[in-house]
């Protein structure tokens, strides 16, 4: 992989970037707003899709049970 593109730029520099990009599109009137619906029905979407992931959710939910151990552990060294 080489180094140019903005892939290969560190993330404060692709963020003020990207930043500029949304500022121009507010202004120009060509940016899209998601209206309550259309923010409620994307969410629901990705969370389906990333549900369906059976490793994915499995890993989610190791990873809670791991740090309810741990933060309970740490509860109970300090009392």
């Amino acid at each position: 992989m080489g180094t140019r593109g903005f892939g290969s730029m560190d993330s404060k520099k692709q963020r003020e970037i990207a930043a500029k990009g949304g500022r121009a599109a507010h202004a120009q009137g060509t940016a899209h707003e998601f209206t309550h619906e259309e923010a409620r029905e994307a969410g629901r979407a990705g969370g389906e899709k990333v549900s369906k992931d059976r490793a994915h959710m499995a890993e989610i939910g190791r990873r809670g049970g791991l740090a309810r151990h741990r933060n309970a552990k740490a509860r109970k060294a300090s009392s």
